[in-house]
């Protein structure tokens, strides 16, 4: 990566009046958590079927199978810890550069490393709720559970993870919040998203079709990348770290 694209992303953020970052899975694959879309052999959907592990189908079907997954998942991330990307994102908010974080992430690593304001448009794997529509019972967690499945304290039925499956709507109050930054954003900071997953990935190009300007940091081209202004090549834990001493030195 020649500095050129870097210097420009640098002044991009420097001089924005409003930026802020939107993360998918890439940023945590450097911090050995899998994601779900990548080419490689270790993305989770190589591994898995989405429709037997990841849907409310699925669960009512089997809910001891997907909460064993989830499991496996969570003692996976509770070991992982913030890598330097993540760390380069929450000086970036410290400095003032950024004002949010808008992530697809559950992981928690981006509130690890020290962001304060975290969107999480998919939900957390570290809380939990009731399955039953009727209950509103919520929990955050700090460890797997340790009856599988758990049990709702309040009505009986099952806990499942906090997240996002596949066929059910973001969580209304995370997506208006994030399409809100998004409307009076000029600058947003996407990494590591394929930006293959909608409503999702329409926050970045709210800010495109507002006249704002676009940075990209990602190992390979993604959906994205056609309405970037600036395509950083790299890992994010290697790029952002960069990104951020550019920024600082403009300030």
């Amino acid at each position: 990566m020649s500095d050129a694209p870097l210097i420009k992303a640098a002044r991009a953020l420097a001089s924005a009046k409003h930026a802020i970052a939107f993360t998918g899975a890439g940023i945590s694959a450097e911090s050995g958590i899998p994601t779900f879309r990548g080419s490689g052999k270790d993305s989770l959907w190589s591994k898995f079927k989405p429709e037997e592990l990841a849907t409310p189908e699925a669960f009512e079907r089997n809910p001891k199978r997907v909460w064993e997954w989830y499991v496996w998942r969570m003692n996976l991330i509770r070991k992982a810890k913030p890598n330097p990307g993540h760390e380069a994102l929450a000086k970036l908010e410290a400095l003032g550069v950024i004002k949010a974080v808008v992530t697809q992430n559950v992981d928690g690593l981006h509130q690890r490393a020290g962001s304060r304001h975290v969107i999480e448009l998919h939900g957390s794997i570290w809380r939990v709720k009731c399955s039953n529509p009727a209950c509103t019972f919520k929990a955050s967690i700090s460890e797997p559970p340790k009856e599988i499945p758990p049990k709702c304290p309040a009505c009986g039925h099952y806990l499942r993870p906090d997240v996002v499956w596949f066929g059910e709507p973001l969580p209304q109050d995370a997506w208006g919040e994030a399409v809100r930054l998004a409307e009076v954003s000029d600058t947003i900071l996407v990494v590591g998203t394929s930006g293959a997953v909608y409503p999702a990935a329409y926050i970045p190009l709210i800010i495109k079709e507002g006249g704002g300007t676009v940075i990209e940091v990602n190992v390979v081209e993604s959906s994205i990348t056609p309405y970037a202004d600036v395509f950083l090549k790299g890992k994010a834990g290697e790029v952002l770290p960069k990104l951020l001493e550019a920024v600082t030195k403009l300030l």
